[in-house]
C-alpha cells in the first residue's frame, strides 16, 4: 500500500490548486509532467514516493525532505527530476543495502 501522509503531517502548508485536485499524480517513473512545488495535491504523493523507496515512516526524513524541497529545489522541474533529486538529498540517512 506504502506510506501514506495527511496535510497535517507536513511542517509547511501548500496551497491547494483545486484545479487539478482530480489530474493524474506522480506514482513513479518515469513522469515527465511539471512538478508543481506550490499544490499540495503534487507535494503529498511525491514525498509518499520517496519516503517509500527507503520504506520510512520517521517524520524526521519527512521534515528534512520538505526542507529541501521548499528551500532547495530548483523550479521548472519535471515530477521525475524532483523525485530523484528529494531521493539522493535524504540518502545520507540511510545504510547502504
Amino acid at each position: 500500500m506504502g506510506i501514506q501522509i495527511k496535510p497535517s503531517d507536513l511542517f509547511y502548508r501548500y496551497p491547494k490548486n483545486h484545479a487539478n485536485k482530480h489530474s493524474p499524480k506522480f506514482t513513479g517513473k518515469p513522469d515527465a509532467r511539471p512538478f508543481d512545488p506550490d499544490d499540495l495535491f503534487e507535494v503529498i504523493p511525491l514525498l509518499e514516493a520517496v519516503m517509500d523507496v527507503y520504506d520510512c515512516r520517521d517524520g524526521n526524513v519527512l521534515n528534512e525532505l520538505e526542507e529541501v524541497l521548499v528551500r532547495w529545489l530548483p523550479k521548472d522541474l519535471s515530477r521525475e527530476q524532483a523525485f530523484d533529486i528529494l531521493v539522493e538529498a535524504v540518502s545520507g540517512l540511510f545504510p547502504k543495502p
